[in-house]
């Protein structure tokens, strides 16, 4: 019942999604009518349509995303002749002669002739049904993991029915608080034949929109993120635990959960968007449930799974380290697809094994592709990324994909995420996280045999990796991520309340507890980082692993900001990590990550303190190793 309660209220703020934009002029175009006999039945033919479609996409496979797309079509077709109908008269007069003949006959036969109403408002609604595609976050997201993960079952069906439902019912309040507004402006401006002839370009319009994907692209980028907290809050409410991914490490995903926390199942099902992060709807599900949403990998000496084809990478930027890579001129290569972005303290760590692997295996049939897909505004920078690339000391291929569209195309919600693929285009396994390095290069082995590389080297002994690609010291890590954005910002401990967008002057409290935090100064707090407006400024963190990251940038202007470290007061000495000196002196130059604490003896509970000596430095989030 929790979890039928959790899809209903997921259902329910799909309305404040702009992906609902292009379903509403289908919805008030029969507004004028009855709600019972009009709207009630389009909704109902909406909802269950839905999730039939959705159920069948999850666990159906190919044939069910075939047949969703003829349906489509003719949902298309219907609803484009229908905005057609609402601005000529002549075409409705035309269209309703069926409606009206049945309405005689039902009169004559001492039937109900509105009745004869339903049955229109019921076949616009299965067209919506087929049509509407809405954001996934992190609950639809829980539904279509655990579809992809168990099978099917009536209980995948019956939670989709409640989400859709949930979206039917917030679509209807909308429809009867508008219904009052319309029938107003009717009586008082006499303009109900332009209303009416205005729904019916706005339906030609969401047809259009539909039919060249927009509301799967565009409106899915506006879309990442404005109703994430909202679910995530309800998830955390109702008690529903959050799936884990397979991996051993601490993994990153897109909904807004990354660092040492577990993931959580945002944008699609088990991949997005995250952002999270990716479109949902009937059409793209059997990619979400073949590709992100297996969440399994082969036993060893099992068949290995095919969990999906490679999907397009088009939609790149640019590509650094290599010309435009595609579907068809990677045939006959196995292919590792690694999606990354460059302050991710888990994707950073990550790098030494798939640099490795890459070297060790290239001249035997492999190809490693980095996709850089970000998180924060800077990162999507094309030269940010570069500059990354050849800081790091990457030669393999990286597709810079800042409008996440090779993300959303994989339905991918992890950073770091791995996919492997075999010579034929196939989807053979993946790792979401950290962790488990060997499993992932004998997979690689395998598949290049497979592809008749049957002289490869020796497997790779005792990867380690130095300063900021070090890996993480797990068993002493007891701080998450934490973010300095009021949009994400948990354990904000200063005396003052956050000002959203707005200057404010902020105090360190006397002490911190574990995992709390606290700025001091003047600072600009907005929805993804905090700036400073006059120097000097601190941040504090009362925190216990044994590495301490923070990604900064400099101000607008470029200019390098100084900073000073302090744990418990004191000079970090030979706890001072890779961006400070023993003095805990350092320099803001570009935005990225900075490792600021690397603690050399025993890992213990400390107060950390940055003081910037200049204004303008940004800051976006801790995280720790």
């Amino acid at each position: 019942m929790i979890l039928m309660l959790l899809a209903f209220l997921g259902g329910a703020l799909t309305i404040l999604s702009p992906c609902t934009l292009p379903v509403i002029p289908f919805i008030f175009a029969r507004n004028d009518r009855p709600f019972v006999r009009s709207t009630l039945p389009l909704l109902i033919g909406m909802a269950i349509t839905f999730a039939a479609v959705a159920t069948l996409a999850a666990v159906g496979g190919g044939w069910a995303v075939r047949l969703n797309s003829y349906g489509r079509d003719a949902a298309l077709l219907l609803l484009g002749v229908f905005g057609i109908a609402l601005i000529s008269t002549h075409v409705a007069q035309w269209l309703a002669r069926p409606a009206v003949a049945l309405g005689n006959r039902l009169v004559q036969s001492g039937g109900d002739a509105g009745s004869a109403d339903v049955a229109p408002s019921l076949l616009l609604g299965i067209a919506t049904g087929l049509l509407w595609a809405p954001c996934a976050g992190p609950i639809l997201g829980l539904i279509l993991t655990g579809a992809a993960v168990h099978g099917p079952s009536a209980g995948t069906t019956l939670l989709l029915l409640a989400y859709a439902v949930g979206a039917a019912v917030s679509m209807a309040v909308v429809t009867l608080a508008g219904r009052g507004v319309v029938a107003a402006l009717k009586r008082s401006l006499g303009i109900g034949e332009w209303l009416r002839r205005g729904l019916g370009v706005l339906v030609l319009a969401a047809v259009a929109v539909i039919a060249l994907g927009w509301d799967t692209s565009i409106l899915t980028q506006l879309s990442i993120g404005p109703t994430s907290r909202l679910e995530q809050s309800l998830i955390g409410t109702l008690g529903t635990g959050r799936p884990r991914a397979a991996s051993t490490g601490p993994t990153m995903a897109m909904a807004g959960i990354r660092g040492n926390d577990p993931p959580v199942a945002g944008g699609s099902a088990g991949g997005g968007g995250g952002a999270g992060g990716g479109a949902g709807g009937p059409a793209m599900l059997a990619m979400t449930a073949a590709v992100g949403g297996a969440m399994r990998s082969a036993a060893p000496g099992a068949a290995l799974p095919i969990e999906g084809e490679l999907p397009s990478l088009a939609g790149a930027l640019e590509w650094i380290n290599s010309l435009p890579l595609t579907r068809e001129s990677l045939r006959g290569k196995v292919v590792l697809v690694d999606f990354w972005t460059y302050s991710c303290i888990n994707c950073l760590r990550t790098l030494p094994y798939i640099k490795d692997w890459y070297q060790r295996y290239k001249g035997y049939g492999l190809v490693v592709i980095g996709v850089h897909s970000p998180e924060f505004a800077f990162e999507r920078e094309p030269a940010n990324v570069q500059r990354a690339v050849r800081e790091l000391g990457i030669t393999y291929p990286v597709a810079v994909d800042s409008h996440l569209t090779i993300w959303q195309a994989f339905n991918n919600e992890y950073w770091p995420a791995d996919y492997f693929v075999d010579a034929q285009g196939r989807i053979r396994g993946h790792q979401f996280g950290e962790g488990d390095y060997a499993g992932s290069e004998r997979l690689i082995r395998v598949l290049l045999e497979q592809a008749g590389h049957l002289d490869l080297p020796p497997p790779s002994q005792n990867i380690v990796g130095t300063g900021i690609e070090a890996a993480p010291d797990e068993s002493d890590i007891d701080s998450p991520e934490t973010y300095i954005g009021y949009e994400r910002a948990q354990n904000f401990s200063s005396p003052q309340s956050v000002v959203p967008d707005k200057v404010g002057n902020y105090a360190i409290p006397a002490s911190l507890q574990l995992n709390q935090w606290a700025l001091a100064g003047r600072w600009l707090i907005g929805a993804q980082n905090a700036t400073l407006q006059v120097a000097p400024g601190s941040i504090a963190f009362r925190f216990q692993a044994r590495d301490l990251h923070l990604v900064l940038g400099p101000g607008a202007d470029g200019r390098p900001v100084r900073f000073r470290v302090r744990i418990d007061g004191a000079e970090p000495g030979a706890d001072h990590g890779v961006d400070t000196d023993a003095h805990g002196d350092g320099v803001v130059r570009e935005q990225r990550l900075y490792q600021l604490i690397r603690q050399s003896g025993a890992v213990g509970e400390h107060t950390f303190s940055i003081e910037f000596l200049d204004p303008g430095v940004q800051a976006y989030s801790f995280t720790f190793g």
